[in-house]
């Protein structure tokens, strides 16, 4: 289960599931995928690539990913749908321990751009004040599309987050080029690998990463711990290894 730390922290964890399948598409591993996202017993869970339901009519009907994953360990969740194809979508998701009182999928890039990229801004309630924003990002795999779409997503953290209410962005940036620290650097944020330890992690590909590809990002925290993870089982359960942190939180009392 996930963990109840009085609610002064939070404890994340970060995914490419890749459809569920294993790297090359080898195997379908939703349900060890499952077992491995539990085993972290993180508060909030950031997916990416995930399925959501076919829709009515379909030929072949599937559940959505992201509720298989969720069953009764997380209790909240809401997805962002970004790519659609007549046999397929898929896009972000987010899956919480505690309620998602606002959740709305924000478009990053322009129309010309196949599969299209976006961000899910979800908002907690932990009962206490101030709320925690969520973001969970997919940017694209060129670098003047990354361009834009960071652009698009430092116009959304502007618009949507309030000056000191806790934000912690998430995700597959595909920024292999290590330039969107820059630019995320303007809107206040600081990404939790780089910041304790320098660089930022290798997560791509999961048996033997070699590319720093996913990012946990966090602004008006009080503090960050990256947690190390086990190479197995993940190796074998997507394209991406996952990325995981305690997020240290104002104390209710330091609350206005």
């Amino acid at each position: 289960m996930p963990l109840h730390r009085d609610g002064r922290s939070l404890r994340v964890l970060t995914v490419n599931i890749h459809k569920g399948y294993s790297l090359f598409n080898k195997r379908f591993v939703l349900h060890e995928l499952r077992e491995a996202v539990r085993a972290i017993r993180s508060d909030v869970v950031f997916l990416q690539e995930v399925r959501g339901a076919s829709e009515p009519g379909a030929r072949q009907q599937q559940a959505a990913q992201y509720e298989f994953l969720a069953d009764s360990i997380w209790k909240d969740h809401a997805y962002g749908r970004n790519a659609v194809a007549p046999r397929d979508s898929y896009g972000n998701a987010v899956l919480s321990h505690f309620p998602i009182v606002h959740s709305r999928n924000h478009r990053l890039s322009v129309e010309r751009i196949v599969p299209q990229r976006g961000v899910l801004h979800c908002v907690v309630n932990r009962d206490v004040m101030p709320p925690v924003h969520l973001m969970c990002v997919h940017l694209g795999l060129l670098e003047a599309d990354r361009q834009h779409q960071l652009e698009a997503l430092s116009a959304v953290v502007q618009a949507e987050v309030p000056a000191g209410e806790p934000l912690i962005v998430a995700g597959d940036f595909n920024d292999w080029r290590q330039k969107a620290d820059a630019r995320l650097r303007r809107i206040g944020l600081t990404e939790v690998f780089r910041h304790a330890h320098g660089r930022h992690a290798r997560s791509f590909p999961a048996a033997w990463p070699l590319l720093r590809l996913d990012r946990i990002y966090v602004r008006d925290v009080k503090g960050v711990r990256p947690l190390p993870l086990p190479r197995h089982p993940w190796a074998r359960l997507s394209d991406h290894a996952p990325l995981a942190a305690e997020i240290e939180l104002d104390s209710p009392e330091a609350s206005p």
